[in-house]
């Protein structure tokens, strides 16, 4: 099972902010396990810190702005995206201001430093969330759409149309997170000169040059008007009937507009707060459906938070029965578990199909066959047993004894016909042989039954 991951190091990065103007500080710093992005205010009074999740979202107006208690950060995502494309679970980013630098409008620099400190991994099991089923978020008022359907990995695409001559329908696709860096990382934001007008007369993008965006001039304008606004950016006068990009810096790819929304989908993803497995398709993305689809996605993990393992019944077991016969000295009718279909160092996930023919029905119940609950703690305990076993050489010569359950539940009746789907984790590390674990036994997607075991590791005689 993958382990979460930090910096191996911090880096700074310095730079003026797209909305203020203002010189600007941002500094990456290693995080422990199961701390998640934090953003830390260190011009501020007590230097307060925000939790980077999708509900501290308090505006997607022209970028990503994240906001508690009176406090703000914005211009978040490009930095968010190039950690999470990384791997990276756990980081605290501190700002000497209310925005984070916008460099050259994209995340080259952040994947740049990233790869120069290195990126270690951490103890702690990174916790996906596992996508089993179409997710869809609408905006019926302009035609935006996020869908995510099931897939072993994650991987983004992206389509956005405009009502352009020059920017009309683009696409652009990221198979893979590795490539992030070489194929997305490098893609700048983009502004028509239609929305220039507005936002510098209402003090807004000051720190906004053709070095950190492209400016698409798609509606043509009087000589007089453009002249005024290449003196506001600091360019040359250009003829005003000739429509295009106007940047210093040709594009780094035709479809680099596409390229830098997938780039904000992964940042503003970022903010569900743990990875998930699953194939995103946008359509029309923005950060504020981007958010809102975060926001969707981080309700449907409270609601599953316990989340039932992935299970392909024609995948080739771990262990079978057999080798579990090996290990246990359990027998008919005591052997409650079939097989193991996943194993790591602190989880195991196991397997029992539970048939009309179990002795127990007989007399639990004949009428309304059940399967006694103690039975299930005792399947959990087997299962954990393996995972204890599996820490030691040898481990046929070893077996486990059972000191303390507790904190068990019993949510729904387990019947003939169901198949029991076991995960049992180590809360902590194992000890002169003394474990501690949290077992959860599963019907489809339902927890059925959990509880908390102590056990113990003795040589055989």
């Amino acid at each position: 099972m993958l382990k979460q991951k930090t910096l191996r190091g911090s880096f700074s990065l310095n730079g003026k902010g797209l909305h203020t103007g203002v010189n600007l500080t941002v500094t990456f710093n290693p995080a422990p396990d199961n701390h998640g992005y934090k953003i830390q205010r260190i011009d501020l009074e007590g230097q307060p810190i925000i939790d980077a999740v999708a509900e501290n979202v308090g505006d997607t107006t022209r970028g990503t702005v994240l906001m508690k208690n009176g406090i703000k950060v914005s211009t978040v995502e490009h930095a968010l995206a190039a950690l999470y494309a990384a791997g990276i679970d756990n980081c605290l980013i501190q700002v000497s201001g209310p925005e984070f630098p916008i460099l050259d409008g994209s995340a080259k620099a952040y994947v740049e430093n990233i790869q120069r400190v290195g990126i270690e991994e951490q103890n702690a099991v990174k916790d996906y969330y596992i996508i089993k089923s179409k997710i869809e978020f609408r905006d019926e008022e302009n035609g935006s759409s996020i869908i995510v359907l099931p897939d072993e990995n994650f991987s983004v695409n992206a389509l956005i149309s405009y009502q352009s001559k020059i920017l009309s329908n683009q696409f652009a696709t990221l198979e893979d997170m590795a490539k992030f860096p070489t194929e997305v990382a490098s893609a700048r934001t983009f502004v028509f000169v239609r929305e220039i007008e507005p936002l510098l007369g209402a003090g807004l993008i000051k720190g906004g040059d053709l070095d950190n965006a492209i400016v698409i001039y798609e509606k043509e304008m009087s000589q007089e008007n453009y002249d005024k606004l290449a003196d506001v950016m600091g360019v040359p006068h250009m003829d005003a009937t000739k429509l295009g990009y106007i940047n210093h810096i040709p594009l780094v790819w035709d479809n680099e507009p596409a390229r830098h929304k997938l780039l904000d989908i992964i940042g503003d993803l970022a903010l569900i707060g743990k990875p998930i497995k699953g194939r995103i398709i946008a359509t029309r993305p923005g950060h504020t459906i981007n958010n809102k689809f975060a926001r969707q996605i981080r309700k449907e993990i409270k609601l599953h938070e316990i989340q039932a393992p992935s299970y392909n019944c024609n995948e080739t077991p771990i262990m079978d029965v057999n080798r579990i016969r090996e290990l246990l000295p359990h027998r008919y009718p005591f052997q409650l578990v079939d097989k193991v279909v996943a194993i790591g160092a602190n989880h195991i996930v196991g397997v029992k199909n539970v048939t009309a023919n179990e002795p127990f029905f007989q007399g639990h119940f004949p009428q309304e066959p059940v399967m006694p609950g103690v039975l299930q703690v005792e399947a959990m305990a087997q299962c954990g047993g393996l995972l204890v076993l599996n820490s030691v050489d040898e481990p046929e010569r070893y077996s486990t004894y059972f000191m303390k359950i507790d904190g068990v539940k019993f949510r729904q009746k387990v019947v003939p016909g169901d198949t029991l789907l076991f995960r049992v984790e180590l809360l902590a590390p194992i000890r002169r042989g003394i474990s501690t674990m949290k077992g959860y036994v599963f019907v489809g997607e339902k927890v059925v039954c959990e509880a908390e075991f102590m056990a113990q590791i003795v040589k055989n005689k």
